[in-house]
């Protein structure tokens, strides 16, 4: 290999070694409030049942236009057993039962 190769070499190798960025140019903190729906989805637990609710909120010429808020009920997934985290480093081991979280997924069109 010579000079030139070797320089076109290592320039991709640099070249692919920065395009593997991880950010996400898609992450907004906050939304365009010109005009935009902001949406808000969440579950919470109720005993024999969860509650998945969606939350949209429509921005107008950086005004709040309307909230659209919609509730669900969704069958409980049960109970699972983790081990409890604690403020101090001696961790016991102790188990606390709390409830199985649905994995939520959106497909945006």
């Amino acid at each position: 290999m010579n000079f030139k190769s070797t320089h076109i070499l290592v320039s991709l190798i640099v070249c692919c070694l920065i395009s593997c960025d991880d950010s996400n140019e898609d992450v907004v903190n906050t939304p365009n409030k010109d005009g935009s729906v902001e949406t808000v989805i969440s579950t919470e637990h109720r005993n024999s049942y969860d509650l998945l609710i969606t939350e949209h909120k429509v921005w107008v010429k950086g005004l709040l236009d309307t909230v659209l808020t919609k509730v669900d009920t969704l069958k409980n997934l049960g109970y699972t057993s983790e081990e409890a985290s604690s403020e101090n480093e001696e961790n016991d081991g102790k188990h606390v039962t709390v409830p199985k979280d649905y994995e939520i997924y959106i497909t945006v069109k």
